[in-house]
């Protein structure tokens, strides 16, 4: 369920943006979709010229074309853990960014996350999540006073039943993601199945991260809470950067 809307424009200039703020020597987390590769192309640019920076894929499509663009790779159990180098900033994009309505005073809810679109969201998470600094990379199509859109559930195949009914009795309504050129539902880089669950309108994300998190059979769900440090938004004449 990947998500459209927003310039080819406006997406290079968030990516390139947040892929400026890499410095010599770092380690990066390489999100999925297409804002966050505009940021590995150009990340693969300052490679290329001399920068030294080694990078963890979230996807399959993130490995790839970070290799194409020259970018050395490291796995994450690579990255973190006893003597290793750790993951200074990750960048990645979202499906939508909570943002409050103009002239509120600052709520939980805002900063929050939901991604999930290229069903990625359970190694981005970790990546997201171990880094130093998470910057997240959007167009202004992506933002929303309060989160609404449908949030992915990667659920395990032998659970998909129960883990829809659980959806069902927080208030959501669950429907599998289907693959686009072919016969059958998506399957995850991890082999397992996405639940594209509505719930309207999120007051509270914390509250449904938790509720999902903690239903047997999900393996991981598309809200991020207190994970992003700063929002480069792209728009047609430059880039607007908002740190949480």
């Amino acid at each position: 369920m990947k998500t459209s809307g927003g310039s080819d424009a406006a997406k290079r200039r968030a990516g390139e943006s947040a892929a400026e703020a890499v410095a010599d020597g770092e380690v990066v987390g390489l999100g999925t979709g297409s804002t966050a590769a505009h940021a590995i192309r150009r990340l693969g640019e300052r490679v290329d010229a001399g920068i030294d920076v080694r990078g963890v894929a979230t996807s399959f499509a993130s490995r790839e074309l970070a290799a194409d663009c020259g970018i050395p790779l490291l796995d994450l159990d690579e990255a973190v853990g006893p003597d290793a180098p750790g993951i200074d900033v990750a960048i990645d994009g979202a499906d939508q960014v909570a943002v409050g309505e103009e002239g509120d005073e600052p709520t939980t809810g805002v900063g929050a996350l939901i991604k999930g679109g290229g069903a990625a969201h359970a190694r981005e998470k970790l990546v997201d999540a171990a880094a130093d600094r998470f910057l997240v990379v959007a167009d202004p199509s992506k933002e929303a006073a309060v989160l609404d859109r449908p949030v992915p559930v990667e659920a395990l195949p032998a659970g998909r039943t129960a883990v829809a009914e659980a959806v069902r009795a927080a208030g959501g309504e669950p429907t599998l993601r289907r693959a686009e050129r072919k016969d059958g539902p998506v399957v995850t880089d991890n082999g397992n199945l996405v639940l594209d669950c509505a719930f309207g309108e999120i007051a509270d994300p914390g509250a449904l991260a938790t509720t999902l998190a903690t239903t047997p059979g999900v393996v991981e769900h598309g809200i991020f809470v207190g994970l992003a440090d700063a929002v480069h938004v792209g728009t047609e004449t430059g880039v607007r950067v908002a740190t949480r």
